[in-house]
Parts: C-alpha cells; sequence; structure tokens
C-alpha cells in the first residue's frame, strides 16, 4: 500500500511539473523576454517635428531603462496616415508602435472613404503622451480683439471671414467648422498645402484667421505680426492663465490636439502595460517634461484604457460634426 502511495503521488507531481512547464510554452515568447530586440517606433512625421522630437527624447529614456533601443523610424505622408497604415500590418509582438494623434486617429476615419487602417479595430492604445495647444490666430488689422466679437463681425458680414487651414477634412479645418456650428457664423475656407503657406498668407493679409500650435504663433503676437484671440482647449494654460479659451466665448467648445502611442491590435496585454509604465515614467522625468512644456504641451500619464476612452470620445465627436455639416468624406 505504501509503494502504492508513493508510486499515485509520483505521477501527480509529474502531471503537475508538466502541465506547468506546458502552462509556461503556451505564453507566447514575445512576452516571455521582452524586450530580447529593438523595439521600432514610427512616427509618420518628418525629422524635426515637434512629436518626433518629444518620441526621440522618450525613446532615449527608455532604451536606458531595458536594454534594448527604441528606435525611431520617421514615415511622413498622407497627414500621418502612411505611418499607421504601416504600423497596422506589423506583427502584433511588441517589436512595434507607432504614434498616433487626433488627425490620423479621430478625424481621418470621417474625412477619408479609402483608409488603409481601423483605429479601434486595427489598433491597442498604449499611452497618451500630450495635449496640444492650438491658437486661434487673426490678423492684426482685424476689427476684432475676442472671439465673440470675431463671431459677432462674421454673422454681420455673413461669408466674409476668411479662414485657411491645411486641407478640407483636416484637422484645423473641421476644427473651424465645430466653432462654426456651435457659434451659429458662416465663413470662407481656404484650403492650403502646408502649414507655412498658412502662415505667410496670414501676415501678408490674404487670409483673415487660422489655427495653429501656440508655440509656433507666440513670436509673430509678441512681435505684433498676429493677434492671439484664444487657445482651443477647453481649460486656460497654466503657464498663460491670461490667454481666453474659445469656450470664455463658446461654452462647451473643445478642439484639442493630442498625440500618443500605439501597438498593433493584438500586441500581449503585458507588453503593452510595461510600454505604458515606461512611456509615463519617461514624460515625467525632469528634462523631457520641461522640453514638453516648453513646446505648449500638457504631459499626460494615464492607463492604456484612458487613452481608448479619448479615441472613443473623439471618434464620436468627429463623426457627428462631419455629420452635422454634411461632410462628404473624400
Amino acid at each position: 500500500m505504501v509503494h502504492s502511495h508513493r508510486a499515485l503521488l509520483r505521477a501527480a507531481v509529474i502531471t503537475s511539473v508538466a502541465g506547468i512547464a506546458l502552462a509556461a510554452t503556451s505564453i507566447p515568447a514575445s512576452a516571455q523576454a521582452w524586450p530580447a530586440k529593438p523595439v521600432r517606433v514610427i512616427v509618420p512625421y518628418p525629422p524635426g517635428d515637434t512629436a518626433d522630437t518629444i518620441v526621440r527624447l522618450i525613446a532615449q529614456k527608455i532604451t536606458e531603462r531595458i536594454g534594448q533601443p527604441l528606435l525611431v523610424d520617421n514615415r511622413a505622408g498622407a497627414s500621418g496616415q502612411l505611418g499607421l497604415e504601416l504600423a497596422s500590418r506589423a506583427a502584433p509582438d511588441g517589436y512595434t508602435v507607432a504614434v498616433g494623434q487626433a488627425g490620423n486617429v479621430a478625424v481621418a476615419p470621417h474625412a477619408y472613404r479609402k483608409l488603409g487602417y481601423d483605429p479601434q479595430r486595427d489598433f491597442a492604445p498604449v499611452a497618451l503622451v500630450a495635449m496640444n495647444y492650438l491658437a486661434l490666430v487673426v490678423q492684426p488689422s482685424a476689427p476684432y480683439r475676442t472671439v465673440a466679437e470675431m463671431v459677432a463681425w462674421a454673422k454681420a458680414n455673413p461669408g466674409r471671414l476668411t479662414f485657411g487651414s491645411n486641407g478640407e477634412g483636416g484637422f484645423p479645418h473641421l476644427s473651424f467648422e465645430l466653432l462654426r456650428v456651435q457659434a451659429g457664423f458662416t465663413y470662407l475656407h481656404v484650403p492650403y498645402k502646408g502649414a507655412a503657406q498658412i502662415v505667410n498668407d496670414l501676415l501678408g493679409g490674404q487670409v483673415d484667421a487660422a489655427m495653429a500650435s501656440y508655440t509656433s504663433m507666440v513670436p509673430f503676437a509678441r512681435a505684433g505680426k498676429l493677434r492671439m484671440l484664444a487657445i482651443t482647449n477647453p481649460v486656460r494654460m497654466n503657464s498663460a492663465p491670461d490667454m481666453p479659451t474659445v469656450a470664455d466665448a463658446v461654452p462647451g467648445y473643445s478642439s484639442q490636439g493630442w498625440f500618443g502611442f500605439l501597438a498593433p491590435s493584438g500586441t500581449p496585454r503585458t507588453i503593452v502595460l510595461r510600454l505604458n509604465e515606461e512611456i509615463n515614467r519617461a514624460v515625467n522625468q525632469p528634462d523631457v517634461a520641461e522640453r514638453m512644456t516648453g513646446a505648449g504641451l500638457e504631459i499626460i500619464a494615464e492607463p492604456p484604457d484612458a487613452f481608448a476612452a479619448l479615441i472613443r470620445r473623439e471618434l464620436d465627436k468627429y463623426a457627428k460634426l462631419t455629420k452635422a455639416i454634411g461632410f462628404k468624406p473624400m
């Protein structure tokens, strides 16, 4: 009986060990050993772009901690869509992440009929990095000095207010459309091929208004070459509390830019959480935080689910807006 009991106990132990071994082999190798090789970070903007600069700082900090390099791969084109399409086709093994922003994640699905990716189906949100401060700027000779005065002037002069943007269905265009719908005025949209030309024509008086990065517009405003009316974010900036928000004049208005990291859908949750932890730690390093706030960015450090919730809200907002204005995807 004793020998029989020992034999049964030995068999049970062997079965248990075999089960543990089998369970271990069922965990993807990428999740077990990550990171075992360099991680590619697809940035859908050209080198030197604000997001590119910040992402490189974050990548450097993470590289120092995880022992493998994060290699930035700039894939600019199609308003940031080219890079995301490339990332959506990558293996979901934790070795490819991409930078998504309001334009190519929340706006593009409603602006283009043929998009090479689905933001919710093809990606796992990893970490929201920052909110952009965008500013509404006008010519210094404009007969209005506040958003309320601009709206009143546009209502009194239907179709005479000209607004320059980087194209139909782009983020600035729809941001101004959101203001038009909520405030109830009309204007003439003037699409351009690039931001530099918009600024030149704004400075030259060929166009009345535009929405652009707050920090890029500050030097022009301080020199008296442009008049900054407000920022489009829902709350005032800590660094410039005297600068009004559009919402001060048009309650409920909010159209802020943002960018963060996305991984291909199916990337192991353990890796997503690890990346989120490392990214959040990096953005809160003093030198990174200083560069980000100096670039007019609001630092965000939240769990992946918070980023996913933001994407859902933004997609819903622009779906309702494009439907309300009758915008036809290109």
